[in-house]
């Protein structure tokens, strides 16, 4: 934190999103925050202990009009309550506490203070680290959305996790456990299949397509008794044949008709996949299955505050799993702000497996 200023430095992300860069004075913004104006009425003043790094959607800021020069970056914030607002109710100084910063955030959650309102946060357990908090709440709430919103997971249902050795891919797997559900996952190394093989409960079976041999929809019609499975969480599809495909989506990726074929009747396919296109004859195949798709896209909880309370519910829920063990996050160890820069760069570039978090 001692840097000297530049041009460049960890709190704020470009807009071309190539390269996670910020305005030097982002890294000293958690000194100058001390002397932020007084806490608005629903507004609570924070000291952060934890910034968890998480993706930039520059194209989602960019159609919801939020584009700027630099984007803050770090949203996932754990920290100690210094102040509030004359009408918060929820908190008081002291408290410890979790969230995750809106989309319009003016602040960066890479600063030793930031300003947020009352609902978008909820109480930190005793038990829990500053970096498990901030490390977990998104994957969380990705999950919870996933699994729980979108494909209402009950116990006895059976559920392919792709990519499950990701941050998210774990948590997933570790919520449908919880409710009684059968989990097949994907692995995209040997070193990702052999951390899945380790997990307790153990999976119903990893599908290993780092050699290219291992076929999804044969491995889970088999896995099921040819009934295919309830619910689909993907981590990205190829809409094309390998040839037309681009080469930045050649990796160990399911073709969306695998999906299809895989689905048991009624089945539920979860996609993060946010281009997505289905040919007539796809649709007829999910028409005849009753099966629906939906998307995951986690901010719909920030951009509208129609069911906010489910929303803190939901947060509340993912820190109780979380202090109970349920959660068992996929975390790196944690990171100085100094290096914050180069990790957000790994970050944005989808290449770290493991959950960057920044603790002060």
């Amino acid at each position: 934190m001692g840097a000297a200023p530049g041009p460049e430095g960890a709190g704020s992300l470009r807009k071309d999103s190539k390269v996670a860069v910020a305005k030097a004075q982002a890294v000293g913004a958690g000194r100058r925050q001390e002397n932020l104006p007084a806490t608005e009425d629903y507004y609570v003043k924070l000291q952060v202990k934890a910034c968890a790094l998480s993706q930039i959607n520059t194209k989602l800021l960019a159609e919801m009009k939020m584009e700027k020069d630099f984007f803050p970056v770090g949203r996932e914030v754990a920290g100690i309550v210094l102040d509030v607002g004359s009408k918060v109710s929820f908190f008081q100084p002291d408290d410890e506490v979790v969230g995750i910063l809106p989309l319009d955030s003016e602040d960066p959650g890479l600063c030793e203070v930031v300003r947020v309102h009352e609902h978008y946060l909820v109480h930190k357990p005793e038990k829990v680290t500053w970096p498990e908090a901030a490390g977990t709440i998104r994957d969380g709430v990705r999950a919870y959305t996933a699994l729980h919103y979108l494909s209402h997971l009950s116990p006895g249902k059976s559920v392919l996790i792709m990519d499950g050795a990701s941050a998210l891919g774990t948590i997933a797997i570790q919520l449908a456990h919880h409710r009684g559900a059968r989990v097949i996952s994907t692995a995209c190394s040997l070193e990702d299949k052999q951390y899945l093989e380790r997990l307790r409960p153990s999976l119903a079976r990893v599908i290993d397509l780092s050699n290219g041999k291992a076929h999804v929809a044969e491995s889970c019609l088999e896995e099921t008794g040819g009934l295919g499975v309830d619910i689909v969480l993907d981590a990205g599809v190829r809409l094309y044949s390998k040839d037309d495909e681009p080469a930045v989506k050649l990796q160990p990726l399911p073709h969306k008709h695998d999906i299809i074929t895989l689905l048991g009747v009624g089945g539920h396919w979860v996609t993060t996949e946010e281009n997505l296109q289905l040919d007539p004859p796809d649709s007829h195949c999910l028409f005849l299955k009753g099966a629906t798709v939906a998307f995951l896209n986690d901010e719909v909880w920030n951009l509208s505050n129609v069911q906010q309370g489910k929303y803190l519910c939901i947060l509340k829920d993912v820190m109780e799993k979380l202090s109970a063990g349920v959660f068992r996050p996929q975390l790196d160890e944690p990171i100085p702000l100094y290096e914050a820069k180069v990790s957000m760069e790994v970050v944005q570039k989808n290449q770290g497996r493991k959950k960057q978090v920044v603790q002060f």
